[in-house]
């Protein structure tokens, strides 16, 4: 019975401490990911923006309210994608114009690395789109370097260059720098006279044209962005490439409950991760060691009270 004691001891001892790096290296990679079920609204404020109202057919300033409404699509998701469907309000605060713009994507992408996945629908405005480089989130453990990160606008990826560390609402985060060249999107006709042609009557063909700066605050264990700024610039260019008016102009930051949530749930997912890859590696470590010398002490002394 003693030595069945002994071996039990051990046996656990070794189980546990095998367990314990292959939890850390292996399993926290496989349980860590984005959420299938996503849902959550994001709010970003432009103040003084210049965009152009098709209803007013000009140019208007305002203070802009933009929303963002992030739910996953559970049923196209599996063990290493998700899909997330995004719509985005923006309304005029202060022309009282609701409404201004109504946008929504569909996108697919790695639910660890945060890579894009073409497949299930993925669209821009239900137009298909070709999806690459980080779609919403940086992958777990975010290095300072180089990634390419998907421009919704632009619909192609980018560079997004890590610039300095800095600290959001205490927590220490990677900031992430990138622009946009100037970058064609649509060719529409408008009436001339809108445009402030003189001289011309009728529509004319224009170009809209985008060129952009966005920064991102990452917290590098998660890859989570939790504070978010974007640099808008379009305008419209007749085919002669002569600049004619503004689209839109706006510098568009998170406001500070968007970022306290995402702060918040950053934290929690750091948490989890710090739970999972290195306090229960290192209690199943310990607790195995013990076990180990427990069962050969055990062995040791049952000889002995033997003679």
């Amino acid at each position: 019975m003693g030595r069945i004691s002994t071996l039990v001891l051990i046996g656990f001892g070794a189980f546990f401490i095998a367990l314990a790096p292959l939890l850390k290296f292996w399993a926290a990679g496989q349980i860590i990911s984005a959420p299938a079920d996503q849902f959550g609204i994001s709010r970003l404020e432009a103040k003084g923006a210049q965009y152009f109202s098709l209803q007013d057919l000009k140019v208007l300033t305002g203070d802009l309210d933009i929303i963002v409404t992030t739910r996953g699509d559970v049923k196209e998701a599996n063990s290493q994608r998700v899909v997330w469907d995004e719509a985005t309000v923006v309304n005029d605060v202060t022309n009282g114009r609701p409404q201004i713009d109504l946008s929504e994507r569909r996108s697919a992408f790695d639910r660890y690395t945060g890579l894009g996945v073409n497949c299930c629908g993925t669209s821009i405005e239900k137009a298909p789109v070709t999806l690459e480089g980080q779609i919403y989130k940086f992958p777990f453990d975010v290095q300072k370097k180089t990634y390419k990160v998907f421009n919704s606008t632009a619909q192609k990826a980018f560079d997004a260059k890590f610039v300095r560390e800095d600290n959001v609402n205490g927590m220490p985060v990677y900031v992430f720098e990138q622009t946009v060249p100037p970058t064609k999107t649509e060719t529409r006709s408008a009436p001339a006279n809108v445009l402030g042609m003189t001289g011309t009557t009728g529509d004319v063909q224009v170009d809209r044209w985008y060129d952009g700066k966005t920064t991102f605050w990452v917290e590098p264990v998660t890859g989570a962005p939790v504070r978010q700024e974007m640099q808008r610039h379009e305008v419209l260019k007749t085919q002669d490439g002569v600049e004619r008016t503004a689209a839109f102009v706006a510098t568009a930051k998170m406001t500070e409950q968007t970022v306290s949530d995402l702060v918040k749930n950053a934290q929690e997912g750091k948490s989890m991760i710090t739970l999972v890859r290195n306090t229960i590696p290192l209690i199943l470590l310990v607790v195995g060691v013990v076990l180990v010398v427990a069962g050969v002490l055990l062995g040791r002394r049952r000889p002995a009270a033997a003679e």
